[in-house]
Order: C-alpha cells, then sequence, then structure tokens
C-alpha cells in the first residue's frame, strides 16, 4: 500500500470515530505506541493528523511513521486527562514528553498513629499518613523538617508511642530542651496532638495560624504562673517568626498559587514552579526535556501539570501560567486539578501587572535552568565523545554500566551494577547481583555469574533492564575483562568492555582490555568521568553489601534462640523494623508477631532479658 492510500486509509478510519472525549494511541508499522493525545472531540483532533494540511516538522515526522491508531471513549475530559496520563507513564511514547532531570521529589510525612511522626520519604504510598510536598530537593524537605522537629520539640527516635513509654531512660535530646519526652509519659495524647495540628498548620503555609495559636498559649501559660513552659513556648514563637521571615514576600498575605514559567529553547525546554503560600515563595521546583519530543506543546505542558499535581499534597486554589492554552484543554485541565483537589482551582494567564511580572520571572528561572543544563551536559559529552575516541569505539557512549563485586566473608559476595547514561547516573536502573553459585571468595567467577545473569535479560525492556549498553566498564584488570568477554561471546552478545585499573591512591589511571592498557591520566575530562564512575559504583556495592551483612547479623543473632529459624527471624524483624525493637518488646507483642506465637515470644524474650527481665 502506498503513502498516499495509507494515509487516506487512517483518514476514511478517523472520519468514521465520535464526536466526544477520548484518547488516542498512534502506532508505528511495527505496532509500537509512538504518541499518546486527548481530544473532547476524538474526530475532529485524530483526523486533523492526515488531512495533509500545514503541519510542523516534528508533527509530520511523527504522522510519517503512523500505520494505525487506536482509541479509548470516555465519559469527560477529565477521564481522558486521567487516561492520557496513565497510558503516556505505561509506554513511554517517542513523541511524548520525557522529562530529563525527573526524579523522585521528596516530602515529608506525617504518619498514622496515636503519637503520629515526622519522617522524610521519597514515596507517596495508599496509607492513611499525610503528606506535603514535594519539595525541590533533600536539601530543602531535611531543612523544613529538622526546623519543625526542634521548633516543636518533636521526637526524632524510632521508638514507638504508647507502646514504649516509660521503657526506657529518656534520651539527650530531652534533657537538652529539644524534644517533648512523649517516653517520659508526661506528653498527653492531646498536648502531643496540639503539636503535631501546629507542624500541619506550617506545612500547609499557614504558620500564621500556629503562630496564633502558640501565642495564645504562651500567654495562658504566663498567666497561670507556669513560667517554664511560658518561656519554652517564647522561643518556640521566636524560631516561627525567623522561619517566616526566611521567605521571599511576593504577594498579599493569604495568598496561595503556583506559578508555571515555560521557556522553550532549540534544543532543551524548561518548566519553573514557583510555589507561594501566605504570600511567600516557600519553594521552585524545576524540570527540563527534549525540545525535538515537543510534538504539541499545550498538550505536553498540560500533561506535565496534571503530572506534577498528581505528585503534590496540595493544590491551591489559583495557578497561574506564563502560557496561553487553549479554551478547550484549560478547562479540561481545570475541571481535573478541581476534582483532585475537592474544589475550585482557577486557571490563569496574566497579561499585565505584578502577575505578569510574576510570571516572567518564572520563565527567566527556567531559561536560566536550560541553560545550565545545557552547560553541564555538554561537558560530559565531550568526555564521552573522548572516551569513544581513546577506545576507538564505534559509537560513543550513551548508556555505560558498570560493575564491582564485594565480598562479606566467602560465604556473602554481592555484584553491584550501577548506570551512567546520557551524563547523568541513572539510580532507577541499578542493580545487585547475589552471587549464588561460586564457593570461596573467586571475583572472577562471581563477575562471570553476575554478567551472565545480567546479558540474560537482554530484549525483555527496551527502555530499562534489557537496554544493551553502549559500554561496560568493570572495577578490574585484564582477567577480569577476559572472564566477562568470555560470557559475552558464549551469549552472543556484541558490547565492548573494559576494565578500570587502579593507582595506588585507589584511583583509576588506565583502563584495559584483555591485553592492552590505555592511559587517561593526561585526559582530564575522561579521567574525571572515569573517576566519577568508578566512586560510584565502588559505593554503591559496598553499601549494597553492608546492607546485607546488617540483615544478615540480625538474622544469624535471633537464629541463636531455640526454635527460631531463618525464615522465623526475618519475619520478626519485618515485624518489628530492627533488633532493637525486639529487644524492646513484651512477651505479648513477641507473641502478636506472625509465625511467633507464646513458646517462641518465652524463648526470645527470655534470651534478651534473661531470668530477672532485666535487658541485656
Amino acid at each position: 500500500m502506498g503513502m498516499g492510500t495509507a494515509r487516506e486509509a487512517l483518514l476514511e478510519k478517523a472520519n468514521n470515530l465520535p464526536l466526544q472525549p477520548g484518547v488516542y494511541l498512534m502506532r508505528d508499522g511495527q505496532g509500537r505506541i509512538i504518541y499518546v493525545g486527548k481530544s473532547r472531540k476524538l474526530k475532529n483532533r485524530v483526523s486533523q493528523y492526515f488531512r495533509g494540511g500545514e503541519q510542523s516538522a516534528k508533527t509530520a515526522r511523527m504522522v510519517s511513521q503512523v500505520a494505525d491508531f487506536d482509541y479509548f471513549l470516555c465519559d469527560t475530559e477529565i477521564e481522558a486527562l486521567a487516561l492520557e496520563n496513565t497510558l503516556i507513564k505505561q509506554h513511554s511514547p517517542k513523541y511524548n514528553i520525557k522529562l530529563k532531570d525527573a526524579k523522585s521529589y521528596p516530602y515529608i510525612k506525617i504518619t498514622n498513629e496515636a503519637y503520629p511522626r515526622l519522617v522524610f520519604t521519597r514515596t507517596r504510598t495508599a496509607d492513611k499518613g499525610r503528606y506535603f510536598g514535594p519539595y525541590s530537593g533533600v536539601s530543602v524537605a531535611s531543612a523544613v523538617l529538622r526546623t519543625l522537629q526542634r521548633t516543636l520539640a518533636l521526637p526524632t527516635c524510632k521508638r514507638q508511642f504508647p507502646r514504649d513509654i516509660g521503657k526506657e531512660r529518656p534520651c539527650l535530646y530531652y534533657q537538652l530542651g529539644q524534644c517533648c519526652g512523649v517516653c517520659t509519659g508526661e506528653v498527653s495524647v492531646e498536648e502531643y496532638s496540639e503539636l503535631i495540628r501546629c507542624a500541619t498548620d506550617i506545612l500547609r503555609g499557614n504558620s500564621a495560624a500556629a503562630r496564633r495559636k502558640i501565642g495564645e498559649e504562651m500567654m495562658r501559660a504566663a498567666d497561670e504562673e507556669r513560667f517554664e513552659k511560658a518561656a519554652a513556648l517564647r522561643d518556640t514563637l521566636f524560631a516561627l517568626e525567623k522561619l517566616s521571615q526566611k521567605q521571599k514576600v511576593v504577594a498579599a498575605p493569604d495568598t496561595a498559587e503556583d506559578i508555571f514559567g515555560f521557556y522553550r529553547g532549540e534544543v532543551i525546554s524548561a518548566v519553573s514552579v514557583f510555589c507561594v503560600r501566605e504570600g511567600a515563595l516557600v519553594d521552585k521546583l524545576e524540570n527540563v526535556f527534549s525540545s525535538d519530543e515537543l510534538l504539541s506543546e499545550e498538550e505536553a505542558l498540560s500533561a506535565f501539570i496534571y503530572e506534577h499535581y498528581k505528585r503534590c499534597a496540595e493544590i491551591p486554589p489559583r495557578v497561574l501560567l506564563s502560557f496561553q492554552m487553549a479554551e478547550e484543554e484549560r478547562e479540561a485541565l481545570a475541571a481535573s486539578l478541581s476534582a483532585m483537589a475537592g474544589r475550585r482551582v482557577q486557571l490563569h494567564t496574566p497579561e499585565r501587572g505584578e502577575l505578569r511580572t510574576l510570571c516572567e520571572l518564572a520563565v527567566s528561572n527556567a531559561r536560566e535552568r536550560a541553560t545550565v543544563y545545557l552547560r553541564e551536559h555538554e561537558k560530559s559529552d565531550e568526555a564521552a565523545v573522548r572516551l569513544a575516541a581513546l577506545l576507538s569505539l564505534e559509537v560513543v557512549p550513551q548508556r555505560i554500566e558498570s560493575y564491582d563485586i564485594s565480598n562479606f566473608g566467602a560465604e556473602h559476595k554481592t555484584c553491584g551494577m550501577i548506570v551512567y547514561e546520557n551524563g547523568a547516573f541513572k539510580k532507577s536502573d541499578y542493580r545487585t547481583f547475589r552471587i549464588r553459585s561460586v564457593e570461596g571468595t573467586d571475583d572472577y567467577a562471581s563477575m562471570r555469574e553476575a554478567l551472565s545473569r545480567r546479558f540474560s535479560h537482554l530484549g525483555e525492556d527496551e527502555e530499562r533492564f534489557g537496554a544493551l549498553p553502549d559500554l561496560i566498564l568493570l572495577d578490574g584488570g585484564h582477567t577480569h575483562v577476559a572472564a566477562v568477554r568470555q560470557v559475552a561471546e558464549e551469549m552472543g552478545v556484541d558490547v565492548p568492555i573494559f576494565g578500570m585499573v587502579k593507582d595506588e591512591f585507589h584511583k583509576t589511571r588506565a583502563l584495559c582490555g584483555e591485553v592492552e592498557e590505555i592511559s587517561i591520566a593526561k585526559e582530564q575530562e575522561v579521567f574525571h568521568l572515569i573517576y566519577r564512575i568508578q566512586e560510584e559504583v565502588h559505593r554503591y556495592a559496598i553499601r549494597q553489601m553492608t546492607n546485607a551483612k546488617r540483615g544478615t547479623l540480625r538474622t544469624s543473632e535471633l537464629q541463636k534462640i531455640p526454635g527460631v529459624g531463618a525464615a522465623k527471624a526475618k519475619l520478626l524483624l519485618k515485624h518489628f523494623g530492627g533488633l532493637a525493637a525486639i529487644k524492646r518488646a513484651s512477651e505479648d507483642e513477641l507473641a502478636s508477631a506472625p509465625g511467633t506465637g507464646p513458646v517462641i515470644a518465652a524463648a526470645v524474650y527470655a534470651y534478651f532479658h534473661g531470668k530477672d527481665g532485666e535487658e541485656k
């Protein structure tokens, strides 16, 4: 079938689509989904692609690869937007936006317990905890968490309350006045709940309410001549006022809004999000993506905003955009955000005044983020190009995998695998191989086993573990390389494999094959790149082995108890969260753990507490 005939057939199919909301999936000749889009009226949107009218170069390139399309009908535009987002995440289509610095943003979580705790987390789960964020980075989230814990004297230990009240002496933080001392039993549930309410107000951007409550409590304490309590509340009030003064005031005191600034460059585009709470700029989130991937700028930004708020703990009542959005797209997005928030959310593009100035400021930040990204990755690209020349590679390596063996005695061996892709470490693709078949501490055999298992996954998932790397770097010399190259040859895998040869300071001085050795000492950019990879794979391998060692030591300690085997030890550790918690547990609490029972519980309690019941 000719190109014209194929397009005519697709146009005819599109013209028969209904005029109702839905999601469409464009497929290439191999049946792969290359683009996912949505529309209020499927027929109108999809048929536009095949009518032969004026199109951007990127759209024309996508359409030229379309062999067929599928579609899903939806009752509303809100459903269509949600389904589009799900399908994009599921299939990662070639022509949909992909964030270059996509990462798991941190959150602060208030746990769902009798005495809730404030904890740092990178993932949102379907539990009953309350999440606040995301924050722009670990340092920002950690600073907020530390400030709240110190200011409100919240516990930072891992004790579980009320279970552990009165079981141990208060910690040093209590002695220093930096913890309210729930463990002493002197803090009631009501008093602690008030502290958590203050923390919640602050995390929601309503520190004024928290300051007002603390001020009222301070005055009451002073009137009742509880002067130590009043002084502590005064210090808390000062700390909160100092925290609020650090934030830049950009709007009226009661304002809560997010401001999206979009910059499109020739190579890299970026979005910057200003988060304004109580009229103060409290955080900034940024992301970059390839301009080549922007098939439909409007749809891409709509999808970005929708995904952003799916990750957010709260949605402000107003969202400002630096860019215009078609009425259909804006209404669908506003309806979706309103449904998520449980109240009306307004989308607005200001054209003049202070709000427009803020939008332009967000655009400037997005432009700067794109510039910095390009500058950083130009250096990485130069190093990769030079590395390819040194090693006589056929292609400049975009994906580099590195491997390191770590041993804990002869019984416990692991191989860490890290991935360096497109100028950055891709931690989502890191893997750990537990060596199973090798007796003793044979690094060469361990490397053979790990890489044979790695190669067995090639082709399973093109986007992740199944991707063939452009280069493999081993933490080792000629013999390691020979061992792994033999595995690759036996399995029909064609990939360049080199070893990283270290000097007396444990820094890579050269790369080697089975025989040759290539110095990188005078190649500054290459040396820096290889040094980073070597340090990262070593760090990762050691960390994974340390984690395995800790688990083994905890399990082996429990296995000294009569009736406790490896499986039961793991169940106990999983239930209580660690050996320290098991030691603190009462006999009844031990008996309630899965797979334990009263006999085992008595044995465990006796092992850790002896005949007199005192903890060893």
